[in-house]
């Protein structure tokens, strides 16, 4: 058996070493063996070499434990070696983060009305009809209260459908003069091309003594935002209606993509369509219970600028959180 020392002590590796265990401990193992042939030894001889045996078992176990320990601790030392790290070189640089384009365009309208000294104001997600429909003259019967439109509990609360509420809130807890704007979240039951589910707004209200706030204020203070936020494009008023402002104008701007020579984006009119804006209808006032004033409002979408600032093409892609696109606006 002294050979097989011989051998544990020259195996080189931990593959070698488990050979060599199978071969002497195994079941069909040199040692193995050894035992069972202690059969066809004489009963007055087997407690000699029954002895003999496990010293040699003994020798052989330690023997191999410690080479194993031995192989191990190579093979660790060398993964090791393999593995190692110089710490004291330069990392990658980490990636930075960056605002969504929707929150930094929301972020470049609201500094400018607060430049303007226009307080921001929130209100409510969830809204009951009054604030939302009634107080904005926005009767029963009118097609923005019907169930495609809104999206209805149970207990007849809805989800906010504009930020227009904020504006009533604002009007009943304060008396003018007010300037305010209300940026946030709205919803709605659509979805494609240019509409999502939910949305963005920045609704303004000015309101003062009446004679003091005119259509023309309104007018200057939304060509300057305009300006502030396109550079050197045209502006104009387009009659239009709404239920809570009168007279009330769609305001455009000429086209950004072609400088309104007429494109695809703006169906060849050489016009983008940018926000609503009027002066604020009495029953408005009425509502909550103001008398003797007047008042301009306004309202844009905050993905529609976010789309012609940054040049996109689909609105759902700003929400489907590719990096592709998202990247580009570190």
């Amino acid at each position: 058996m002294e050979n097989w020392i011989e051998k544990i002590e020259s195996a080189r590796t931990l593959d070698e070493l488990e050979s060599i265990r199978i071969a002497l401990f195994g079941k069909k193992g040199a040692l193995s063996k050894a035992f069972a042939d202690m059969k066809n030894v004489p009963p007055e001889e087997k407690p000699k070499v029954a002895k003999e045996l496990n010293l040699l078992k003994q020798s052989l176990t330690r023997a191999f434990e410690e080479k194993r320990g031995e192989l191990e601790a190579r093979a660790l030392e060398e993964r090791l070696r393999e593995e190692a790290l110089d710490v004291s070189l330069y990392t990658p640089r980490p990636e930075s983060g960056a605002l969504h384009p929707v929150m930094a365009t929301m972020d470049r309208i609201i500094e400018y009305f607060a430049s303007l000294n226009f307080s921001v104001e929130s209100g409510p997600l969830v809204e009951d009809e009054f604030h939302n429909f009634e107080a904005l003259n926005l009767p029963d019967y009118h097609p923005a209260r019907d169930m495609q439109d809104t999206f209805y509990f149970k207990d007849g609360k809805l989800l906010r459908t504009h930020t227009s509420p904020v504006q009533i809130r604002t009007m009943m807890a304060q008396k003018p003069p007010i300037r305010m704007i209300s940026p946030g979240a709205v919803f709605r039951r659509d979805f494609d091309l240019t509409h999502t589910p939910q949305f963005h707004q920045v609704e303004g209200l000015m309101v003062d003594e009446e004679g003091k706030v005119s259509f023309a204020n309104l007018k200057w203070i939304l060509e300057d935002f305009l300006h502030t936020m396109f550079g050197d494009v045209d502006v104009r008023f387009r009659p239009s209606f709404f239920p809570f402002t009168e007279p009330s104008a769609e305001v455009d701007i000429s086209c950004i993509f072609c400088k309104g020579k007429g494109c695809r984006v703006c169906s060849h009119t050489g016009w983008l369509e940018v926000l609503g804006c009027g002066m604020v209808d009495p029953n408005v006032f009425k509502a909550v219970g103001y008398e003797n004033v007047s008042g301009y409002a306004f309202g844009l979408g905050v993905e529609r600028f976010a789309m012609l600032l940054h040049r996109i093409p689909d609105l759902r892609s700003l929400f489907e959180g590719d990096l592709r696109l998202l990247e580009q606006f570190q």
